[in-house]
């Protein structure tokens, strides 16, 4: 650029000075300028020249004029040059959409979207493509999925504010196109703007940069363990609560089927909302290639090698110089006379997981063999990372030698190709070169076996569906995880209805004694129950009708324990905690228990004459009914039932023994029998109804 600059400059010098004078001074002044116009011109302008080494510029601290060249000619063509290495990344066939956008920054603007490549400077790249194209104007350099650089030349517009903007503001997946449609804003709000609103985002972002907008697999194998989880957890633990809470209830209605309604509802509701919360479908912002976008750079790739047996990624700024280049097609034209050789191709030619071949060389030396349509050794030397791999497509070559033999310094390269900016892959492909000649001879031709396919291209993006992979392990998840939540709920409420009982004597209600009771209670538990219910029996006493009764009842029950008759004003009580600790006869408890009980429901509107007589912790009964007693045989027996009770005689009557309550009888050593088959006790008389036990109870204490 500079050498054009300096060339019109002369001209217009020339054209100045010379006006009216004779042609011989014409003459004589150009002459003179002809000196000044070598002495300004700059290396640049010969770079293109095959015989210039690229490593002379690259010390000389400028890009590789191959490199600049060649992207310069691109954009001449296009102002939007995409590359076609990275296909499962950003499709060449995405240009039209980088060039809508570049018209919207209201200046010439000129894109490179390039692979990012080990020894790439963004800055002196756009400066030496500029150069080379000569041209003014906004030029923008994008490497992989970031902008990476940004220059104007000759026109007004605030490049570095709106990298900065693009780079804070977005995160890292937010890919190309999104990048560069909020670099073009930001060049579009002008420069005044575009500076604050780069202070702005990079104060907003200094500690950490926004959320990713995209997923990958295994955050949606997490979605899909969670949906599985809930939808069989929340339904089913509905359904096991409502069961454990109704456990207590007799009453029948429409209130049981509120439940499985809920339990329907909520596993819709889940199905239904799952989806739409968790609508991710798509990993990263890279749009499906076309069959064309995949086949371009092995066509190209391919395209040099049927001209020439070696071909340098222009696009890659790692590459040998020409006198190596040269070097080694001597190499390759030798190799290709000897008696066992044959033709060798050598492309070096960067393998990114984003390629084609998604960076598998054995793929891409592949596709680029099928397209030669040429056997022979094809060399894939990456000018990127300086591996260099050598595969046999035809030659009568040892296989196994070519790939496992090849020594590690040419394969791999060591620490001084690992320091030098083209990785010494001129120096290496010579030594591969001197291998293959001394590599072992076959009697036939041998080929490389076919290599597995690459993935899919598109399908790489694309999440797998919601109710799919670990969707059907996170089902029985959520099923265990319900049946472990309604365990430790009931585990819980035993607790602290035990803790309550204890310290906060509080009576089971009516409705849930039959399905609370136990049928071998142990002593403390009925002290307890005999204590809550005394406490219980005694608060509700006043002001209460049916007084006689309910006292009569509860004076009882209070004789059993040693306890007062009743003061002065007419309520019981008195030392009930005292004398209850000194009853240690189970069946003395059960009726004090008993007889609490009939006096609080008298107290409560719910008289009964009557207790259960197959467990008299279940309280009051409403009738009699013939009841089997014994598990062996067919003894029955007339007792009042409750409803429960009472179901289980008529549905299964064998059930009844297995719901008796049984007591320890001294008299058998402790053995544990029906209550009413104690001697001497007084619920003898509970299947007479209350009255015989109160009646009980008095003449054995000696009150009538």
């Amino acid at each position: 650029m500079t050498a054009v600059r300096t060339q019109r400059a002369w001209a217009a010098r020339i054209r100045t000075t010379t006006s009216g004078r004779p042609p011989v001074l014409k003459v004589l002044l150009a002459l003179c300028a002809l000196p000044a116009l070598f002495a300004t011109a700059t290396p640049a302008d010969a770079a293109d020249a095959p015989t210039r080494a690229t490593s002379t510029a690259r010390a000389a601290g400028r890009v590789p004029v191959t490199q600049a060249a060649y992207l310069a000619d691109r954009l001449r063509e296009n102002p939007v040059h995409v590359t076609d290495q990275l296909p499962r990344a950003i499709p060449r066939s995405t240009a039209p959409d980088f060039a809508r956008l570049a018209k919207k920054t209201g200046v010439p603007t000129y894109v490179l979207v390039l692979p990012m490549l080990s020894g790439t400077d963004g800055e002196r790249l756009l400066g030496a493509v500029h150069d080379r194209l000569g041209r003014d104007g906004l030029y923008v350099l994008i490497e992989g999925t970031d902008i990476a650089q940004a220059a104007a030349w000759g026109v007004r517009a605030p490049a570095d504010a709106a990298v900065t903007v693009a780079q804070y503001e977005l995160p890292y997946d937010a890919g190309p196109l999104a990048s560069f449609e909020r670099f073009v804003d930001v060049i579009a709000q002008g420069g005044e703007k575009a500076v604050a609103r780069a202070e702005a985002a990079r104060e907003a972002h200094r500690d950490d940069e926004p959320d990713g907008m995209y997923i990958g697999p295994s955050d949606r194998r997490n979605q899909s363990f969670l949906t599985g989880i809930l939808l069989t957890g929340v339904p089913l633990s509905i359904l096991l609560l409502a069961v454990y809470a109704r456990r207590g209830r007799t009453k029948k209605g429409a209130a049981p089927w509120i439940a499985p309604a809920a339990a329907l509802l909520s596993a819709a509701a889940i199905a239904l909302i799952a989806p739409v919360v968790f609508d991710q479908t798509k990993s990263s912002a890279a749009p499906p290639p076309t069959p064309a976008d995949l086949s371009a750079r092995v066509e190209r790739v391919a395209a040099g090698l049927k001209q020439d047996p070696v071909y340098a990624d222009p696009e890659s700024p790692g590459v040998p110089d020409a006198r190596q280049l040269a070097r080694l097609r001597e190499r390759i034209r030798d190799f290709r006379r000897d008696e066992g050789g044959g033709p060798v191709f050598v492309a070096l030619v960067p393998q990114i997981p984003d390629s084609e071949s998604a960076g598998d060389t054995f793929l891409f030396a592949a596709a680029v063999h099928a397209k030669v349509r040429e056997d022979g050794v094809y060399v894939v030397a990456d000018p990127n990372d300086g591996t260099i791999d050598v595969l046999n497509y035809g030659l009568r070559l040892d296989l196994y030698h070519l790939s496992s033999e090849l020594p590690d310094s040419l394969a791999l390269g060591d620490s001084r190709a690992d320091e030098a900016d083209d990785h010494l892959l001129g120096k290496r492909l010579d030594g591969v070169m001197t291998f293959l000649d001394e590599s072992p001879r076959t009697d036939r031709p041998q080929f490389e076996p076919a290599p597995a396919a690459a993935p899919r291209a598109g399908e790489e993006s694309t999440l797998p569906p919601l109710y799919a992979t670990d969707f059907w392990p996170g089902l029985f998840i959520g099923a265990f995880g319900a049946l472990l939540l309604t365990g430790c709920a009931a585990g819980a409420a035993w607790i602290v209805r035990n803790l309550l009982g204890r310290y906060s004597p509080v009576p089971e209600p009516f409705d849930r004694m039959p399905f609370t009771a136990p049928t071998k209670p142990s002593t403390s538990y009925l002290r307890r129950t005999a204590y809550a219910e005394l406490t219980a029996a005694t608060a509700e006493f006043t002001g209460q009708e049916d007084r006689d009764r309910a006292r009569e009842r509860l004076a009882a029950g209070l004789l059993l324990v040693g306890g007062d008759s009743g003061p002065a004003d007419g309520r019981p009580g008195g030392g009930r905690g005292r004398a209850l600790r000194s009853v240690t006869d189970p069946a003395t408890l059960v009726a004090v228990i008993v007889l609490a009980r009939a006096s609080r429901a008298a107290l409560t509107g719910r008289v009964s004459k009557l207790c259960c007589g197959v467990n008299p912790l279940h309280g009051p009964a409403e009738h009699r009914h013939h009841v089997r007693v014994t598990a062996d045989g067919n003894r029955r027996r007339l007792l009042p039932v409750c409803a429960p009770c009472h179901d289980t005689a008529v549905a299964e009557p064998g059930g009844i023994p297995d719901r008796l309550l049984k007591l320890p009888d001294p008299a058998l050593g402790h053995a544990r029998v029906p209550y009413y088959d104690i001697a001497d006790s007084p619920l003898t008389a509970v299947p007479d109804g209350i009255g015989r036990l109160v009646d009980r109870v008095s003449r054995t204490a000696g009150v009538h």
